[in-house]
């Protein structure tokens, strides 16, 4: 019999993604277990957005199917995908004042009466992004950065298996962007581990975040694996066109454009 645990929680088959006549994706095999840190890298226009959302089952693919914890993306209801995917997008739109911890409540309201520690797990999620001195804060008045903590934040509070998190670092300084790193490595591990998905521009980022890599190159080809396999100098070099300098800092793996 086979173990449940081992069952992918995101299955693709036979995938296509279209933008008008692009094909984008074509005929994406994937599969992503619990626990997994995966980075989505492609150049501009690759479909790294549009696939996030197919993913997240906010938009239908050409074709083939997702399937997210046995369920198809494109055909559960709202409710039941908020229980098991959370989705932060690369912008926000913040027309009503709402506090740092109102819009991270807003993140546990699948829980509806069943969450009495709602405000103390507010709190704390706030806190996992060095942003509890903003709890009181109107969100429009944010930085872009501290914006997109408060949207990570947010998809933590909604406490659910799978994340998917759009340029999840491209707002912060170098010294929150390592905070959210490792904010989000953290929350992959452990007895509740997340299985995060995450596009990044970011190569750096992408290298010290994910245990695994999806290369996106927006004429139909991709390329799914470990990051230590896929994340290499010659793969990038194919995919931007450009030529990659790979090398080992302090133990830690650096591929950087010339």
């Amino acid at each position: 019999m086979s173990d449940p645990a081992a069952a992918p929680l995101l299955a693709c088959r036979d995938l296509d993604l279209r933008y008008g006549a692009r094909m984008l994706v074509r005929g994406l095999q994937w599969n992503v277990r619990r626990g997994e840190r995966w980075a989505v890298v492609g150049p501009n226009g690759a479909g790294k957005s549009s696939l996030l959302r197919v993913l997240a089952g906010a938009q239908r693919p050409a074709a083939g199917t997702v399937a997210l914890a046995g369920l198809p993306a494109d055909r559960t209801a709202a409710d039941a995908l908020a229980a098991i995917r959370a989705f932060v997008a690369d912008r926000w739109a913040d027309p009503f004042g709402f506090t740092a911890r109102d819009t991270v409540l807003a993140g546990r309201f699948r829980l509806r009466g069943g969450d009495p520690d709602a405000a103390a797990a507010a709190l704390r999620f706030l806190e996992q992004v060095a942003c509890a001195h903003l709890a009181d804060r109107d969100v429009r008045g944010l930085s872009r950065g501290e914006r997109q903590r408060v949207a990570i934040a947010a998809a933590l509070a909604q406490e659910t298996p799978l994340l998917f998190l759009d340029e999840p670092v491209s707002h912060q300084d170098p010294r929150q962007r390592g905070s959210v790193l490792r904010c989000l490595t953290a929350a992959a591990q452990g007895d509740a581990a997340r299985t995060i998905i995450a596009v990044f521009h970011d190569l750096d980022a992408a290298l010290r975040f994910a245990t695994h890599a999806l290369l996106l190159s927006g004429d139909g080809a991709w390329h799914a694996g470990t990051a230590q396999e896929v994340l290499t100098a010659e793969n990038l070099a194919q995919l931007f066109g450009v030529r990659f300098i790979e090398a080992c800092a302090e133990g830690r793996r650096i591929v950087v454009a010339e």
